[in-house]
């Protein structure tokens, strides 16, 4: 079964910087990608590829976020500078085969990121 449990969220002011984790557990073979998702929408931020490590960004983070992932340790990252107040939201992290958007039912709790002075 698969679980994903995401941390690192908080309270920052513009400009500033925030690493989000996701802790990844059980079979993923099924999927393309692990993805951040932002929002009740679950609207697509970044993914990077299970297999491969490619990273792909929506337009409105690419720059300043970066995915990775420690594979040994089953932990995908969002490196996440130059925040601005616009990408406060719940972050979530889940599989994905599509990147922009994903049809994992099962979504976690999320981390909160909120960007506020």
């Amino acid at each position: 079964q698969l679980q994903f449990v995401e941390s690192g969220g908080g309270l920052v002011q513009p400009g500033g910087s925030l690493r989000l984790s996701c802790t990844v557990s059980g079979d993923t073979s099924s999927y393309y990608a692990i993805g951040w998702f932002s929002g009740i929408n679950h609207h697509g931020v970044a993914c990077i590829g299970i297999k491969d490590g490619k990273t792909h960004y929506d337009d409105s983070v690419q720059g300043r976020f970066t995915i990775s992932r420690d594979s040994a340790a089953n932990i995908v990252y969002l490196q996440m500078n130059s925040l601005r107040p616009e990408d406060t939201a719940v972050y979530y992290c889940a599989p994905t085969n599509g990147c922009s958007f994903t049809t994992y039912p099962y979504w976690g709790q999320g981390t909160q990121v909120t960007v506020s002075s």
